[in-house]
């Protein structure tokens, strides 16, 4: 750890807390319906798309309405992406003439991208056309991304609302996140990125002659090394290589902005085609924060208790650097295999754990950006997880297992993180012996019923997909190594995948097994958890608002804070503590004791 790289770090933090006001005061008036400089560009638009969609813009919707359009209009937008997929070789803008893509694998990544988990199976560049990347992939980017911003006003109107039935309109508001800010954002971004140097063309790829030629093991149909009569592997001899191009830069903007992660090629935000400079690594890890953060003062100025969002956002602060210390921790020290065993002599590897991780970036901006893609539900990479220390491993990992409410993705995280503050907030009712209030509403039996049922449907589709892959050969033929740390292989992916992350342990390799229970784990972890969170704003929304009292529980002080985040820890440490037991920390250990899998 060096004077540099938490230079860097807090000079990171200290731009996403100067942008998060201007940034949720813009999207307040976006969703408030208030006046904006881009009125003049967009609301005609706006208007058009309701008079060809004849949605009447002033109907306001219950909370089961709200639920039903986010629903239909997913499994529509999956469907369509499902079957773009299958028939791209018949399809334009496919100049490496790529076939049309395996069922099981068209349905993991329908789901994925439909859910904003972006978890991609495939390697982008090899598998996918411009025209799936762009008009499939890149616009589900978009898509997702607006209905979590939609879904996170709908519970904060849900808040500030008194004595309503409605909690808006989801054609409205998801229209709107789209339009003022997605999309602009999205624009500059994009230009900014291309001025970098990252790719923006429709050109084919381009095949070069090598310097050297390469010997390099053959692959057999199963994927696998061919091995000769002599038991050694067939190798053969490679003097040209296939650079990738295509519409890259605008697929990168988005893919960071709306927490998405998916990648146009398959080393993510680790190619210096995504991402080539220093600046542009940085400018990226803004992008992801940028809108979640903004969201915490969005919170405070729709609810006319901006102390509130303030006291929000120092919660998700402390987690955050709880997160990246730890993990920048244990990379800067090292691999326990490779630290001096010698009490007299040092205990830390020269230079760190670099493998896996981007010499340009080094370790500081690689634990930052994997703490950050995890706090938030984006899963885009700059360095490779699997390679990580064990406990620097386990950050990650662990930030998607307290449901990515750390700032979180785009509207997921606030109101992921709302669900916890009903949550403590009733916790710090049962102390007191009085019938617990939020911002005005007491928080009821029915409250509390929805949130736990929020919490509890998050490490059942985890845990139960994890232990039954564990035992049975499907679950294990996919597996890259053995032990504690092929368990943590197993045990990220359903939790990236219920998480809507998208980010991976490397190692686990894709089957039909794979594909089909991490779809089913993403559509679990999205709709499942959404629906018992619309009946909180709606039920809250129906209630009076009462004054407060000499009992009433303040939140907005620092006492409100530390209860939230020890609510947010408990839980989620009683729920996984055993599996992280049994997989990183276990791990740890034994790599301390010389042990590898």
């Amino acid at each position: 750890m060096t004077f540099n790289g938490w230079f860097q770090i807090l000079l990171y933090f200290a731009v996403i807390l100067l942008l998060t006001k201007p940034m949720g005061v813009f999207m307040a008036k976006v969703f408030n319906r208030e006046r904006t400089w881009l009125d003049g560009v967009m609301r005609p638009l706006e208007r058009l798309l309701y008079r060809l969609t004849k949605i009447d813009e002033e109907r306001e919707m219950s909370w089961k309405e709200y639920a039903v359009s986010m629903l239909l209009f997913s499994a529509v937008s999956m469907l369509v992406l499902y079957l773009l997929q299958r028939a791209q070789q018949w399809l334009p803008l496919n100049p490496q003439k790529f076939s049309g893509v395996a069922p099981d694998l068209a349905f993991n990544t329908a789901a994925s991208f439909t859910t904003n988990t972006n978890w991609q199976f495939y390697s982008g560049e090899q598998v996918m056309s411009y025209l799936t990347q762009m008009a499939g992939l890149a616009y589900h980017n978009f898509a997702s991304a607006a209905v979590g911003m939609a879904l996170a006003v709908a519970f904060i109107r849900g808040i500030a609302r008194k004595e309503a039935k409605a909690i808006g309109n989801f054609w409205v508001d998801t229209t709107r996140a789209i339009l003022w800010i997605l999309v602009p954002l999205s624009i500059v971004s994009s230009i900014v990125l291309i001025s970098q140097g990252v790719i923006q063309n429709n050109k084919p790829y381009t095949t070069v002659k090598l310097v050297e030629p390469q010997q390099v093991p053959r692959a057999g149909q199963d994927g696998k090394p061919v091995v000769g009569p002599d038991g050694k592997p067939v190798m053969d001899t490679v003097t040209e290589q296939t650079i990738a191009n295509g519409p890259i830069a605008s697929q990168e903007a988005i893919k960071e902005l709306g927490t998405n992660g998916g990648g146009f090629l398959n080393a993510n935000s680790a190619h210096p085609f995504e991402n080539p400079t220093p600046f542009s690594n940085f400018f990226e890890m803004v992008l992801i924060f940028l809108i979640p953060a903004g969201f915490t003062y969005t919170l405070g100025r729709m609810t006319n208790s901006q102390a509130h969002g303030w006291a929000v956002f120092a919660a998700m602060a402390i987690l955050f650097f709880a997160g990246v210390t730890t993990a920048y921790w244990a990379e800067a020290r090292g691999n326990p295999l490779l630290t001096a065993t010698d009490q007299r002599a040092s205990t830390m590897q020269p230079g760190g754990n670099m493998e896996g991780k981007e010499v340009r970036f080094g370790i500081a901006n690689s634990a930052l950006f994997a703490t950050i893609t995890t706090d938030a539900s984006c899963g885009a990479v700059n360095g490779f997880h699997d390679s990580y220390t064990p406990l620097g491993g386990m950050v990650p990992l662990a930030n998607i297992m307290l449901g990515e409410i750390v700032f979180g993705g785009v509207g997921a995280g606030m109101y992921g993180m709302l669900i916890f503050v009903v949550l403590s907030v009733f916790i710090a009712g049962l102390m007191v012996g009085r019938t617990p209030e939020y911002l005005g509403k007491k928080i009821e039996a029915y409250d509390v019923k929805m949130a736990m049922l929020y919490v509890l449907i998050f490490p059942l589709a985890i845990l139960v997909l994890s232990g039954i892959s564990s035992l049975t050969s499907s679950g294990l033929a996919a597996l890259g190594n053995s032990g504690p740390h092929g368990l943590t292989e197993i045990l990220y992916a359903f939790t990236s995948g219920t998480g809507n992350n998208g980010s991976a342990f490397g190692g686990l390799g894709p089957n039909r097994w794979y594909n089909l229970s991490m779809g089913f784990t993403m559509l679990v972890g999205r709709f499942l958890m959404i629906i018992p969170m619309l009946a909180i704003a709606g039920n809250l929304a129906q209630k009076k608002s009462v004054p407060p009292s000499p009992g009433t529980f303040p939140v907005t002080t620092p006492l409100f804070t530390g209860l939230v985040v020890g609510v947010i820890i408990i839980m989620g440490a009683l729920t996984f503590f055993p599996a992280l037991s049994l997989g990183p920390i276990l791990e740890h250990l034994l790599a301390g004791a010389g042990k590898t899998f």
